[in-house]
């Protein structure tokens, strides 16, 4: 029988997420690790981190806001489902680890994160985890350089083990020179974690126990501490309104970057404003002051933008968009919509269908060939295939009570300045005549006009001009000045 390779036991890991700030910076009620951030709240991608690494259990410490925290963390379906942990009256961030241990339990690793540290990927907590293992470290941190690491802890390291990090209060003129900070993000064999704990003081500032001395614990006793370094792009924390503009500014980058690098033209990155679960195919080009947001997602060779804004929104291949905000709406293939269009929650354009200048839609559907090509409000609506919708119409679903529902077959001819006063059905290959009020329906194949018969009056002009001319010099002769002075 072959000899069978030495593998190393898989190890269980538990990632424990503090999620505990207050953030007093931000002046908010809402707890600081649940401000968006490229669409996102800031503990959403680090759990997403988190669970990048596989572990068998995440435990996330709260206090502040813990109930509007919990709620939030239950709703993104996280898998491990997170276990709570209440921290209590937070004493920093070695205080929010310890409370975490019993629910923790007997797993061989701890991967520690903060909550508020959104620019931290999988990729990076992979890295962190295989240099850890490869080097049998008691203890694992994840660095990064920045241009100006003032505030943070300073790493010094020979190659990969650490020798100590630096307190910003404690730097030597030729430590200060070292760009290389430390982040809040850890792996620890659990033993060695819970062992030197206990032994954290709270001698400092703050008054607080400090997860970081547990490194100095480790490398004292004459452990291996290992520092891995991460390229994040630059670095900022949910601290303040500014560092959470820097964070949307970094993360901003990276997305646009990775949509670059699939094939999607950006003319211009640092106007283009993409969410962190927007998707876009290859070959698709992207103008500026464009806003993707929430769960959208744009086909194949489109044209999106100028100045456009989608929330939540579906786009076939081949369409262009442009000057346009759209939510809750779904986009077939080759279609145009814009300029300065709205489609609203519950819109459908199918297939080949035009939306054109000035046109507003609502929970309606537009289907495959037709046009609403502008100043056209369509609420409450079903339009079949290849009708047109002529300028000024209105689908008048509101009675002041309760809202009605249009029907326009295929084939339709609505004229121009038409008011469609709902509930109403227009049948396939209809016509209404320009400027009528349709109350009632349209059979199939059928004509509908509702005007008043016009009169033609002769010489009107010639006699209202004569009229005004008269009032003008009788007022002139009673007030006793000329005509026209003023």
């Amino acid at each position: 029988m072959p000899d069978t390779p030495n593998r190393s036991p898989s190890r269980s890991l538990a990632a424990v997420v503090l999620a505990a700030g207050k953030g007093k910076r931000l002046r908010s009620k809402t707890p600081k690790v649940l401000f968006p951030v490229c669409g996102r709240p800031a503990l959403w991608h680090v759990l997403r981190a988190a669970a990048a690494a596989k572990p068998t259990k995440i435990v996330v410490v709260v206090s502040h806001g813990a109930d509007e925290v919990i709620a939030a963390v239950r709703s993104w379906d996280v898998s491990p489902a997170p276990v709570f942990v209440d921290q209590g009256v937070p004493l920093g961030t070695g205080h929010a680890v310890l409370a975490a241990r019993r629910a923790v339990g007997r797993v061989d690793e701890v991967l520690v994160l903060g909550g508020d540290d959104p620019l931290v990927e999988g990729s990076h907590v992979r890295d962190l985890l295989r240099v850890h293992r490869r080097t049998k470290a008691a203890a694992s941190i994840l660095t990064t350089e920045v241009d100006d690491p003032g505030g943070y802890g300073r790493v010094v390291r020979d190659g990969t083990k650490l020798i100590g990090i630096v307190e910003d209060s404690d730097l030597t003129p030729e430590i200060a020179a070292v760009r290389e900070m430390s982040t809040l993000v850890y792996v620890f064999r659990r033993a060695d974690l819970f062992r030197a704990l206990p032994l954290v003081g709270r001698k400092n500032r703050q008054r607080e126990y400090y997860l970081p001395d547990v490194l100095g614990i480790l490398i004292d006793r004459g452990e291996r501490v290992s520092a891995v370094l991460g390229d994040f792009g630059g670095w900022a924390g949910v601290n303040s309104h500014e560092t959470i503009a820097e964070l949307h500014r970094i993360l901003r980058a990276r997305i646009n970057s990775r949509h670059m690098a699939n094939g999607v033209t950006l003319m211009d990155p640092s106007a283009t404003y993409v969410d962190i679960e927007v998707k876009i195919a290859e070959g698709t080009t992207i103008y500026p002051n464009t806003f993707l947001e929430g769960i959208t997602r744009i086909g194949r060779d489109c044209v999106i933008g100028p100045s456009v804004g989608m929330l939540d929104t579906r786009i076939g291949d081949n369409t262009a968009v442009y000057f346009a905000v759209m939510y809750g709406s779904r986009i077939g293939n080759n279609v145009q919509v814009g300029p300065f269009v709205r489609l609203r929650p519950g819109t459908q354009i199918e297939d080949g269908a035009k939306v054109g200048a000035f046109v507003d839609v609502k929970n309606a559907t537009v289907g495959a060939g037709s046009k609403v090509p502008h100043l056209a409000y369509v609420g409450d609506t079903t339009i079949g295939r290849n009708s047109n919708i002529g300028a000024g119409t209105v689908t008048v679903n509101y009675d002041g009570y309760e809202k009605h529902r249009t029907v326009i077959g295929d084939d339709v001819r609505i004229g121009s300045d038409t008011m469609l006063i709902a509930p109403i059905t227009i049948g396939d290959g209809a016509v209404t005549g320009a400027g009528s009020v349709i109350t009632e329906d349209v059979p199939a194949g059928a004509l509908a006009v509702e005007r008043a018969e016009q009169r033609v009056i002769a010489g009107y002009r010639r006699r209202k001009d004569a009229g005004a001319r008269a009032k003008r010099t009788a007022a002139a002769k009673a007030t006793g000045k000329p005509k026209g002075a003023r």
